[in-house]
């Protein structure tokens, strides 16, 4: 799809720009995963090159309805990503509209490009709802702040996974590593210039599936929601402080603590043990699973002097990609 460069009979009330356009980045969570639904914290890192954009523009054809719009996706997209897509689309333009008041127009063409695997724990649905807020904003000549643009992607998420705790809906914004908890926000200090290494298992993860799975756990043993929650908030606070330190080892074994929280629990597989084996084997300092699990991808912390190993060993243990994070491009650094 080729969207218009020109917005013919279009009045300048209904629009701003012929093609709007927006953007966002992938994330991992580094510690805090399913705690954080519970009002524990949670560590998220921005992976800036795994980028998504979105273009919203104005075409000539189709009835000039409020409902009207085209949606493509590049790449491959299975056709039932496709359909859920778009339909998850269609509410969130008509969100935006009832929030922003921006009229109908024309058919709306919207064409998303994303480098995101679906399924893995990457923020790919909050990523993709946000390029898509910010491309229509462009279009309309809306002024969002961050919050607005939050909530909006917050409606998204909890139509597409149920209740969402909003970390992906923050993150996938964020220039910097962040602390999440309860909906506030707090930006991390970074001691130390480590990188991380993010691999995918090749398999989808079903968060809605990791989160029944965890609450019949808990229903079924007393006592187990408030060991589960107390347990990863003591690790991410631990992890917040080792990341502001400096202290890699720490941090690298409180990533790993969290991943023995998550494999007890129930959330990891076969495959996903196997990738962190491999990183500790190769020398990284700490390696878990990130997401909702079962499934999706590993993340690792590696002294530079040993990420090549590292990234090599995650191959032949299975991994099917891997993208290396450095803490020294992020902001937030300690002096």
């Amino acid at each position: 799809m080729t969207l218009p460069t020109s917005a013919q009979g279009v009045s300048p009330q209904r629009r701003a720009r012929s093609v709007g356009v927006g953007r966002a980045h992938a994330k991992a969570i580094l510690l805090g995963e399913h705690a954080v639904v519970y009002g524990a914290p949670a560590l998220a890192l921005p992976i800036p090159q795994l980028t998504v954009t979105a273009s919203a523009g104005w075409s000539s054809h189709g009835a000039d309805s409020q409902d009207d719009l085209s949606y493509t996706m590049t790449g491959t997209p299975s056709r039932a990503l496709v359909t859920q897509a778009s339909d998850g689309l269609r509410r969130l333009i008509a969100e935006f509209r009832s929030r922003t008041g921006a009229a109908g127009g024309p058919h709306l063409d919207v064409l998303l490009d994303s480098a995101l695997p679906p399924g893995r724990g990457l923020g790919s649905s909050a990523a993709s709802s946000r390029a898509i807020v910010l491309a229509l904003a462009d279009l309309f000549g809306r002024e969002l702040d961050e919050d607005a643009v939050f909530e909006l992607v917050q409606t998204a998420e909890n139509m597409a996974h149920g209740r969402a705790s909003g970390v992906d809906a923050r993150a996938v914004g964020a220039p910097a590593p962040l602390l999440f908890q309860a909906g506030r926000v707090e930006a991390l200090r970074v001691g130390w210039d480590g990188l991380f290494i993010v691999a995918d298992s090749g398999t989808a993860g079903s968060t809605k599936e990791a989160v029944t799975l965890l609450r019949e756990g808990f229903a079924a043993h007393p006592g187990a929601q408030e060991r589960f929650v107390e347990r990863a908030s003591d690790l991410t606070f631990a992890a917040r402080r080792a990341l502001a330190g400096g202290k890699p080892e720490d941090l690298g074994a409180r990533l790993t603590d969290y991943h023995d929280l998550m494999r007890a629990a129930g959330l990891s597989t076969g495959r996903i043990d196997a990738l962190v084996e491999a990183a500790l084997w190769a020398g990284a300092l700490g390696a878990k699973i990130t997401g909702g699990g079962l499934g999706g991808c590993v993340i690792a912390l590696a002294r530079p002097e040993r990420a090549r190993e590292v990234t090599r060993q995650l191959h032949e243990a299975g991994a099917v990609q891997t993208w290396v994070v450095s803490l020294k491009g992020l902001d937030n650094h300690a002096p």
